[in-house]
């Protein structure tokens, strides 16, 4: 590592510039507007929230370069082909995976600088980075009449603490190493002399001639802070703020990047990257409709806010986009809509666990059974089907921020014509959460759920509809309203009446959030769980979730002895060390022979009586709502899946992209 380093910036100390923020300015266009180069940094499997983030930040005078994470290739597909669509709009060549702090994000701005510099058609004056989780707050004529009074500044946002624990906190003093998608700490270093650190958020903008500073240069700075940087925590958060405070551009800092962050500590902070990176980590939670007023202050200048995501709250996009250029026509479809894609065949089925394909398979045969039941007229079997192959695609549906159920396109036979038919299937998961009847006089329990993949920043489950197997490691959450501190017991029975577990929960009077993962011995058996809640021993609520048999095993179809393994619950019936048989008079839970015998008898089965068992389960946990055709069809009262509202193939004006207007935009 660099010991000592050259400072070139003439100043004594920092450098703030301060930059006046005139809403009124926007009215006049500059004689020479100045034209942005937009990096957008993407992952993940949101494209349709994405292209209505393009639509809003779209201008045919500037220039979109988008790089999409190596692991995201249903994402990379639909971004060539916005990038086929727009001559302004490219797609990286190469690809990173781009982890959580990790020193390939860095890599990946300063490749895509000397890409863009290298572009000679491509005349920009400022760069600016974007994710797919970020939304404009300001209209692109107001950002580029702000930015041509400022071309000469670089906007970064400092941490504004003392340096000494900026540096601690951030790790700048120790060594990491990214390798096998991991940060590892490998020990301590020194910060080279002769130069002043800084850092703080890694969104910026920055003008064309600072990043040919830091792309070409060979002096001292540059060199010795790139080789420093490549082995740094979150590098991006602090690598352009040192070299632009020590450079011979050091007089055109703002310290402003003219974002908001919705940062809550209370949530963010909870080392949610420690499978990442050896150390704790913060991140910014996603905006709510309640948040508004804050893109409205202007206090500062800012154009951009983080974080959005359609899965949590839809709305305020929404609010965001209606606020920046008005609201769509009456009548116009799918604005409260949202449909986020989970497979794509492309991906190939090995992209999918065996507990998500066995299911997805179910839910399509869900929806023949609909199909062949509410189709049919007498006499007539025009609506009867077959299953083939695969699911070709299955996407999230939420309507109104209320997650409404999966979408499977599937194939499968008309047995009238015998003609193969690509359908989709709509299923949607049944009400379990239930009161105790008669109500126990408890009132601060809201509600209570159990899933995978808790997000304590959010506060939901990630894994949509709960979506369980035998090995998996369900945790249980429960909502709470405000009120005194409360004991409440919670247990655990599965589905022949064996109480797996029971616990105390202590809650406090402010708590909102319970979560509990109970560690239950595997395999768990298939069927409906329930999981009790009791004050006092009095029953409180209850709800339902259903561990599902699996008909495959590494993506073949499951063999009987493989079943057997994993469909007999754990061994002994022992969820835990201690056995809580005690419990089942008081509870009232009697464990019948013959529930014991047929859970047998199930978890010897394979084959179509397996599927047999899977469907009935899953039939009692889950509705198809609807079913329509993709495309030609011999059963006379489908509906065509572009006609119908529900699905990911109707119309969704809000997230397509079309012809530029004459103005120049998209939106």
């Amino acid at each position: 590592m660099p010991e000592k380093v050259t400072r070139f910036c003439p100043l004594e100390g920092k450098a703030n510039k301060n930059v006046q923020w005139d809403e009124d300015s926007v009215e006049y266009m500059p004689a020479n507007p100045v034209r942005i180069a937009f990096v957008l940094v993407v992952h993940g499997r949101a494209s349709r929230q994405l292209q209505r983030m393009f639509k809003a930040i779209y201008h045919k005078d500037h220039f979109y370069y988008i790089h999409v994470d190596k692991r995201s290739n249903y994402l990379h597909r639909q971004v060539l082909q916005v990038s086929r669509q727009y001559s302004n709009v490219r797609v990286t060549p190469w690809r990173m995976a781009t982890i959580w702090g990790g020193a390939s994000l860095l890599s990946t701005y300063l490749q895509s600088m000397r890409d863009l510099l290298e572009m000679t058609d491509w005349p920009w004056d400022f760069f600016i980075n974007l994710s797919a989780a970020d939304y404009p707050i300001r209209t692109n004529d107001q950002l580029v009449a702000f930015l041509s009074r400022y071309r000469d500044m670089n906007f970064l946002k400092s941490h504004g603490r003392d340096n000494a624990r900026f540096i601690r906190k951030q790790g700048l003093d120790r060594l990491f190493l990214e390798c096998d998608a991991h940060m590892w700490r490998l020990g301590d270093r020194r910060i080279p002399e002769g130069i002043a650190v800084d850092g703080g958020s890694d969104w910026f903008l920055l003008n064309r001639k600072f990043v040919e500073y830091v792309t070409f240069s060979t002096d001292d700075l540059v060199t010795k802070m790139k080789q420093f940087y490549s082995y740094t925590l979150l590098p991006a958060e602090s690598f352009f703020h040192t070299v632009l405070e020590n450079s011979p551009h050091c007089d055109t800092m703002v310290d402003n990047n003219l974002r908001i962050t919705n940062w809550n500590r209370k949530l963010g902070c909870k080392c949610q990257y420690k499978h990442i990176v050896d150390w704790c980590g913060c991140s910014p939670n996603d905006f709510k409709p309640q948040d508004f007023h804050r893109f409205q202050q202007t206090a500062r200048p800012t154009f951009f806010a983080r974080k959005f995501e359609a899965v949590v709250n839809q709305e305020i996009i929404g609010q965001l986009d209606y606020y920046l250029y008005g609201n769509y026509p009456a009548g116009t479809p799918g604005l409260r809509s949202y449909w986020e894609n989970v497979y794509d065949e492309p991906d190939g089925i090995h992209s999918l666990s065996d507990v998500t394909l066995t299911l997805y398979h179910s839910f399509a045969r869900l929806g023949l059974r609909r199909a062949e039941t509410s189709l049919h007229t007498d006499g007539e079997n025009s609506c009867r089907y077959y299953p083939m192959g695969h699911p070709a695609s299955v996407h999230l549906y939420f309507l109104a921020d209320r997650f409404q159920g999966f979408l499977i396109k599937h194939h499968a036979t008309n047995l009238a014509v015998s003609k193969l038919e690509t359908l989709e299937t709509w299923v949607m998961p049944k009400k379990v959460f239930k009161i105790a009847s008669p109500p126990s006089d408890f009132g601060r329990l809201q509600f209570s759920e159990v899933g995978t993949d808790w997000d304590a920043k959010e506060r939901l489950f990630r894994n949509f509809g709960g979506l369980l197997g035998p090995m998996d490691e369900p945790v249980g959450m429960q909502k709470w309203g405000k009120g005194p501190n409360v004991t409440v017991t919670v247990i655990w029975v599965d589905p022949i009446n064996v109480i797996a577990a029971t616990y105390d929960i202590l809650i406090e009077s402010t708590a909102e959030f319970t979560h509990y993962k109970p560690p239950l011995n595997l395999p768990l058996r298939p069927g409906v769980w329930t999981v009790k809640i009791l004050h006092h021993w009095v029953p409180v609520a209850e709800t339902k979730f259903l561990v599902a048999p699996l008909t495959f095993s590494n993506r073949q179809p499951i063999k009987p002895e493989e079943a057997l393994k994993l469909h007999n619950g754990p061994l002994r019936n022992a969820y835990m060390e201690q056995s809580f048989q005690s419990l089942n008079p008081v509870l009232s839970l009697p464990i019948s022979p013959a529930q014991v015998e047929q859970a047998r008898r199930n978890a010897a089965s394979a084959g179509t009586v397996l599927e047999g068992w899977l469907d009935s389960l899953v039939g009692g946990m889950w509705t198809a709502m609807d079913i329509c055709a993709t495309g030609p069809t011999a059963c006379r009262v489908m509906q065509i899946c572009s006609q119908t509202a529900w699905s990911s193939f109707s119309p969704d004006p809000k997230s397509e992209l079309g012809a530029v207007k004459p103005d120049g935009r998209l939106r």
